[in-house]
């Protein structure tokens, strides 16, 4: 079977496509830039054609020869989003009825029209009857907030109960609820393919109703985070979506459109047909969804998600926030094989110290053994790494020879800390070195901790940077003497 699947670098669809690769189905992404799929591993897998959504042409060359299309995209960062939203899936689906497609599955939200909804959930609603005037088969899926880590609706929650030690809290985190799992979404959607065309709305989400409010107390639980929440009777979703704007990384204009869809309940009030349909699927607790999220787990159990969103093409330096982590990137190109790099990073620490400021790098492991750490005095082994090997206040996580080294920090820390160093042979006996020191903050402790030492870590860490590939360039030439 042949898919298509739009939106495949939004959270969904990046969660989705590997799933479809997995159980064998044929993928083909549009996509608008197609270097924004290079940080993922499935990249290679996938048949891509550049385009967007507004382009007929793009448009008719993802659809020919497809089976069934998921449909996973919005338009919330622009100001129009409602008018582009009924255009584009209008045409889409006209398209894909011209191309024979056989069934549309599209991911929408949830909210009782009844009730009169919100300009983001009005739209999400107007886009699936688009998509069925079109004659195509449209299987819409609804849910509420989405769980997982990466999640825009999650990382909201994160951040403000990771920064704000007391919150003032407008009345929409008492808007009742049912969210779902990201691992779920997908086990719905994939499930899917193996219907008959089917034209028919399904609702989804947890077995069990809660609050923003609720969520966010059990996060600060789950985390270990004193938090005192007052709920006030307003709602003030533009102050609101300013507030998080100016207090976490993410964008104000997204988060305006959700909050403002938190003015009603997005309660399951139909669970018919997914029981029907779906008779397999039980979705789990929100409970155990934000403990899955919290945890960094990905969709198989194995929290190895989050290095796979930093990896891929970077730039030369960047910082930047990623899953509730700080993360610093530091890229070079080195005039030496991967290996020879590899060689020089994997005899860090211990003897051979750290390449660069080791004074500073001792100082800090002292400072470490003062306040009751490991400190720098158990050095390291003398022989290749394994994981779990400690190298002085460091430990060996992930050890592939001879293209990763990671490294998780084990000093005294308001939060978690951790060192890559990732190596990619590159032609003519070259290799790019990619170094990424990432921090997850402890509450505002752990975020104030991190920002005092930026100064220092952009010295050190570049310092560092440099040091490794000079040394491994030098023994480049040692060999070719």
């Amino acid at each position: 079977m042949r898919i298509l699947v739009t939106g495949a670098t939004g959270y969904v669809g990046s969660h989705l496509v590997p799933a479809l690769l997995d159980q064998g189905y044929q993928v083909r992404c549009l996509v608008r830039d197609p270097s924004k799929l290079r940080p993922f591993t499935w990249a290679s897998q996938v048949e891509i054609v550049e385009g967007d959504l507004e382009n007929t042409e793009a448009v008719r060359a993802a659809l020919k020869d497809i089976d069934t299309a998921f449909y996973l995209v919005h338009s919330l960062s622009t100001r129009d989003f409602e008018h582009r939203e009924a255009v584009i899936s209008e045409q889409f689906g006209w398209i894909a009825h011209q191309q024979r497609v056989r069934q549309i599955i599209y991911l929408g939200g949830l909210g009782d029209e009844r009730e009169g909804l919100s300009r983001h959930l009005r739209s999400r609603h107007e886009t699936g009857q688009r998509l069925r005037m079109s004659g195509v088969p449209v299987l819409e899926f609804r849910s509420a907030v989405i769980v997982g880590s990466g999640s825009f609706s999650f990382e909201i929650l994160r951040y403000l109960t990771e920064r704000l030690p007391v919150m003032i809290c407008p009345r929409w985190v008492r808007t009742r609820l049912q969210p779902i799992a990201i691992s779920d979404v997908i086990s719905y959607l994939t499930a899917a393919l193996k219907l008959p065309p089917t034209d028919e709305i399904v609702e989804i989400g947890s077995p069990d109703v809660t609050d923003y409010l609720g969520m966010m107390r059990y996060y600060a639980e789950l985390r270990g985070l004193r938090r005192f929440m007052l709920v006030v009777p307003v709602f003030t979703p533009e102050l609101a979506s300013y507030w998080i704007g100016l207090v976490t990384p993410l964008r104000a204009s997204v988060a305006r459109p959700l909050i403002q869809g938190l003015r009603h309940d997005l309660l399951v009030l139909r669970p018919e047909p997914a029981l029907r349909l779906f008779p397999g699927i039980r979705a789990m607790s929100w409970r155990q969804a934000m403990w899955r999220a919290v945890k960094g787990y990905g969709l198989e159990g194995d929290p190895k998600n989050f290095w796979q969103a930093v990896g891929g093409d970077q730039e030369e330096t960047k910082t930047y926030w990623e899953r509730g982590r700080i993360v610093e990137i530091r890229k070079r190109s080195v005039a030496a094989d991967a290996e020879t790099v590899f060689s020089v990073v994997s005899q860090l620490g211990g003897e051979t110290g750290w390449l660069y400021a080791d004074s500073l790098w001792r100082l800090r492991g002292l400072l470490d053994a003062w306040i009751g750490g490991v400190g720098m005095r158990r050095g390291r082994p003398n022989r290749p790494l394994q994981v779990g090997d400690p190298i002085d206040f460091w430990r060996v996580d992930v050890v592939e020879p001879p293209k990763l080294l990671r490294l998780k920090a084990e000093m005294r820390l308001p939060g978690e800390g951790w060192l890559q160093f990732h190596i990619t042979p590159q032609s003519n006996g070259k290799s790019t070195l990619i170094q990424t020191a990432a921090f997850e903050p402890h509450g505002l402790l752990g975020l104030l901790y991190w920002y005092a030492l930026l100064p220092f870590h952009a010295l050190i860490f570049s310092g560092m940077c440099s040091a490794i590939a000079e040394r491994a360039e030098g023994i480049r030439d040692r060999k070719n003497l």
